[in-house]
């Protein structure tokens, strides 16, 4: 049987070890190919390029997977792996990560990491953003792959829901330590954040982006709780933003 075809994305860059990580996980399960950002392009969001011409670099052909680098966003990366590179092929799977430092409660929302599962969705491709909470250039991933792989295979032999995209946070604790994995839903959390105010050596002021992530909740059915308690966060995730529950009160508005 044809092997399925997984497109590999990350926000991390091309020089990360959590891609090294996401390509050890997907070898074994399919035909891979690597399309990833020139350098690190962590809390881009959904941010695509529009004002600078796209360039795709293949840098590195190694155990049968074809590397590219771009210096565009996650989402183009997405974008140039369907579009460009695979433009004549059935993508089955996008993987995005491994990253490093976890992309829960609102981090969701900032993340390139998820930006670029999502804009997978878009076009019904199934995909899985995978996170490890660890923020270290060199962070032990042997966790992330024990966990991350079966996950993968059962995606890929079950398939996803339409248009939507698994949201996979690992915690940073040894494989022996790790309980299991829970389904979740994302907790409501907000980034409590400053500016601090520096000086470089000309004199000029700038200023640096600085926070912590404040739970506002750890109800035992959320991300932030399971990852707290040792288990892996496995969590649906779709573009559809409406908050439905309040159409009806708005009803008023039509004129």
């Amino acid at each position: 049987m044809e092997k399925p075809l997984i497109l590999i994305v990350n926000d991390d860059g091309f020089e990360a070890k959590g891609l090294d990580a996401m390509v050890t996980v997907a070898k074994s399960l399919g035909e891979v190919v690597v399309v990833v950002p020139d350098r690190t392009r962590s809390g881009m969001g959904h941010a695509i390029t529009m004002n600078e011409p796209l360039r795709l670099i293949n840098y590195k052909n190694e155990d049968g997977i074809i590397y590219y680098r771009t210096n565009g966003t996650p989402v183009d990366c997405v974008k140039l792996g369907e579009k460009v590179v695979l433009r004549d092929r059935k993508i089955d799977l996008v993987l995005s990560g491994i990253n490093h430092g976890s992309n829960s409660s609102v981090s969701l929302i900032y993340s390139g990491t998820m930006a670029a599962a999502i804009e997978a969705t878009f076009d019904n491709i199934p995909a899985v953003g995978l996170s490890l909470l660890d923020y270290s250039p060199n962070a032990d991933f042997t966790a992330a792959i024990h966990f991350g792989r079966p996950i993968v295979e059962q995606v890929l032999k079950n398939g996803l829901p339409p248009y939507t995209c698994l949201n996979v946070n690992i915690p940073k604790v040894p494989v022996e330590e790790i309980k299991g994995v829970k389904v979740t839903r994302q907790c409501h959390g907000v980034w409590h954040e400053d500016l601090e105010e520096r000086t470089d050596p000309f004199g000029r002021k700038y200023y640096w982006l600085t926070g912590c992530l404040d739970r506002h909740e750890l109800a035992e059915d959320t991300c932030e709780w399971a990852l707290q308690n040792h288990y892996v966060s496995v969590q649906p995730v779709q573009f559809d933003l409406t908050a439905h529950q309040y159409i009806p009160n708005l009803k008023y508005l039509e004129q």
